[in-house]
């Protein structure tokens, strides 16, 4: 069978070895305390590379959601978001436990909700109603395929929210991969927005970490947030040292991983049994749909995997594959190869 090629998330990269020695000589202090230089030296490049005030290293990028959702919106609040985003989808109603607000989900189109359906969304003062505490957006959509938010609509999003005073927060765990993809820079991107957080372990390859960027009293407030969910960090250079080298030379690369979805999205969609929609593989997420009705999504992967490829099911009959930097165009070819077999597998069945 050879090598396992595992297309389940970019989640899954190995640090590099420049990553490894970094750590290992990276320097430390107590973070809680504001004594890690290397922490230090990573939120103030992160907020420097997106333009602004501050920043705060979390430990993942759902904490970074939640710190910042907290930091924004007060108990029995309301919080606007897609229907299929993470922090609706994949937080384990983290909004409501955490911040104590309720989610009021829009469903979008490719990810993106309407600007209109936004402001419609937003609630008047009236008291029998929530607070309407700030609106969330995802660049790129992960359950939408990792498709990029288009810049036009985050600007007239961000119009409603400015004229309803209400903060609008990005959940930009792969804005790398949209910066990359549509061209727009890192500064233009967050512009719009009074919060975002972003990942460092994903695409970018480093083991650990995310950051949250905003302005100086957003991230006092999210530090706070922090260190009551049990995230202070104490000699957290060790983590941080490898997100500056993935900041500073693994953003360029992610190209890479969108010319193999892309390559993967055209030869699934010219199988019997998947259709692929081509529009929606813009970054480094293939969702691929089982059109045999017969055929789970759970079935189909699990065999896939006996034939050396990981996937994750995504849906009923929908299975979703993530290139990133561990996975080489060829072995992207060899993944074809098996999903074929496999689907022949089925079909003989």
């Amino acid at each position: 069978m050879g090598k396992r090629i595992d297309l389940r998330s970019d989640t899954v990269t190995q640090p590099t070895e420049q990553m490894r020695r970094l750590m290992a000589k990276a320097e430390v202090g107590d973070d809680v305390y504001g004594e890690d230089p290397t922490v230090r030296r990573l939120e103030e490049l992160a907020a420097d590379i997106f333009g602004k005030e501050a920043a705060l290293f979390v430990t993942s990028g759902t904490q970074g959601n939640q710190v910042a959702i907290a930091a924004w919106a007060e108990r029995g609040d309301e919080v606007i978001v897609e229907a299929e985003s993470h922090v609706f989808y994949y937080e384990v109603a983290g909004i409501s436990v955490i911040a104590g607000a309720q989610a009021r989900p829009i469903a979008g189109r490719m990810g993106a909700m309407d600007p209109e359906e936004v402001r419609r969304a937003i609630r008047p003062r009236d008291i029998h109603q929530p607070r309407t505490g700030l609106i969330c957006v995802e660049n790129t959509h992960n359950r939408a395929g990792g498709t990029v938010l288009p810049i036009e609509i985050l600007q007239a999003t961000a119009s409603v929210a400015r004229e309803a005073g209400v903060p609008l927060h990005m959940d930009g765990a792969r804005i790398w991969n949209a910066v990359v993809a549509s061209g727009i820079d890192e500064r233009t991107w967050a512009s719009h927005v009074d919060s975002l957080q972003f990942c460092l372990s994903k695409g970018l390859g480093a083991p650990v970490g995310s950051v949250v960027v905003g302005s100086w009293s957003m991230i006092d407030r999210a530090r706070v947030w922090r260190k009551r969910l049990g995230g202070g960090l104490r000699q957290a250079g060790v983590l941080a040292a490898p997100c500056i080298w993935a900041l500073t030379n693994m953003v360029e690369r992610l190209a890479e991983d969108h010319a193999n979805a892309k390559l993967l999205a055209e030869r699934l969609a010219n199988m019997q049994g998947i259709a692929v929609k081509l529009d929606t593989v813009q970054t480094n997420i293939v969702l691929a749909e089982l059109t045999d009705a017969h055929t789970t999504a759970d079935a189909f992967i699990a065999e896939l995997a006996k034939n050396g490829v990981l996937a994750t099911a995504f849906g009923p009959r929908t299975v979703r594959f993530v290139t990133h930097k561990d996975v080489s165009q060829a072995e992207v070819e060899t993944a074809v190869d098996r999903i074929h077999e496999t689907i022949k597998e089925f079909g003989a069945a």
